[in-house]
């Protein structure tokens, strides 16, 4: 016997302008709601776990310095996969692009710090990371205009390459980016006139603010400019935009420099602000891959990713402490990163289509 009825994805016409907030925040309340089930599941005290995320991470002064401190490369790794998303392009590998700008703007720490004043070497240092992003996308880059070969793909790919790179620097005996004599290998300090200092006894730097308006600057360069208008064009219709005389391949091109650039910032930001060295631990943290997690929660729109950034930093601060305050597995914030980005891409299926129940004969057999 069939069933009465059957369920049908229609496509809307226009969709609800309440839909965009309400589906990222649909997501999180979803993606909380699993966490309570895995809590319990595992005998840990679902309200316990969250207020002490929540004061590690938000309620704290020592928490939100953290929280906003590691939102700083976790918001530019988020932009630098929105921005190429803008074209349906997928830079999946700024994790990659990450190392190598941390790579790159070490080695402008070292070799030019002792011979630069601080207000020239931020600039350079900064400058030279996010070159060495756009250098490490530029095949890709390539590839993807000339040849329309995936860079899903490429990207990702040499992500495995890049942190080879950052490995061999720092357990290679004699390497230019090691630290001498230490017990564990570990990088060479940048000059001072390479970092900047935090804002007081905090883990928040300058770098933060900069950070903050770059992404408003995207917005509007996305938005209001030209440029923006041939990357929607492009976007929404590749056929309309050749008849308009816009040059796809170059466009394409460009992007991805930049999403690459923007990757390879925030590994230079590491450098100016927290790490000040060549760290192998960065391999272990993800911060590339958490970005597209947050460009897909704030649905790729710049100003958006503030917010989604200080989230997913908020969620690994409080997740990072919850071991030294409690016997709390430490993966749930990881868990529940994953979590929203599951319930954000399925959230998207409600954006574009609505749910109908048609109604079926029954017929008795």
């Amino acid at each position: 016997m069939r069933a009465p009825f059957r369920l049908v994805f229609e496509q809307r016409s226009e969709t609800p302008k309440y839909l965009a907030a309400v589906v990222p925040i649909a997501s999180v309340v979803a993606a909380l709601f699993i966490g309570v089930i895995f809590l319990f599941a595992t005998g840990y005290s679902p309200w316990e776990t969250y207020s002490n995320m929540f004061q590690d991470g938000f309620a704290s002064s020592t928490g939100i310095t953290d929280t906003l401190g590691m939102s700083t490369v976790l918001i530019c790794t988020a932009v630098a996969a929105a921005f190429a998303f803008q074209m349906n392009l997928y830079n999946i590998g700024g994790e990659g692009q990450l190392y190598m700008g941390m790579l790159a703007s070490t080695w402008a720490g070292l070799a030019l710090g002792p011979h630069l004043p601080t207000f020239v070497m931020i600039p350079v240092v900064m400058i030279i990371g996010a070159l060495a992003g756009a250098l490490w996308i530029l095949i890709p880059a390539y590839v993807r205009s000339r040849l329309g070969t995936s860079e899903i793909v490429t990207t990702l790919l040499l992500t495995y390459v890049a942190a080879n790179f950052i490995n061999h620097y720092i357990y290679t005996s004699g390497s230019y980016f090691r630290a001498p004599n230490t017990m564990f290998p570990q990088g060479r300090l940048v000059a001072d006139s390479a970092r900047l200092d935090p804002f007081g006894t905090t883990n928040l730097y300058p770098t933060f603010f900069f950070v903050v308006l770059l992404a408003l600057f995207l917005y509007w360069l996305v938005k209001k400019t030209e440029y923006g208008y041939k990357i929607q064009v492009i976007s929404d219709s590749p056929r309309a935009a050749k008849y308009a005389g816009i040059n796809a391949n170059r466009t394409t091109l460009s992007v991805m420099l930049i999403s690459g650039a923007l990757a390879g910032l925030g590994g230079a930001m590491l450098i100016v602000g927290p790490v000040g060295r060549l760290d192998p631990g960065i391999t272990a943290l993800g911060y590339g891959y958490a970005g597209i997690v947050i460009a897909a929660l704030a649905r790729n729109n710049f100003s958006a990713i503030i917010v989604s950034g200080i989230l997913f930093a908020g969620l690994r601060t409080g997740g990072e402490k919850l071991q030294i305050s409690t016997d709390t597995p430490i993966h749930i914030g990881v868990m529940l990163q994953g979590a929203i980005l599951l319930f954000a891409l399925g959230g998207e299926a409600f954006r574009r289509y609505r749910i109908k129940t048609i109604r079926t004969k029954v017929v008795a057999q």
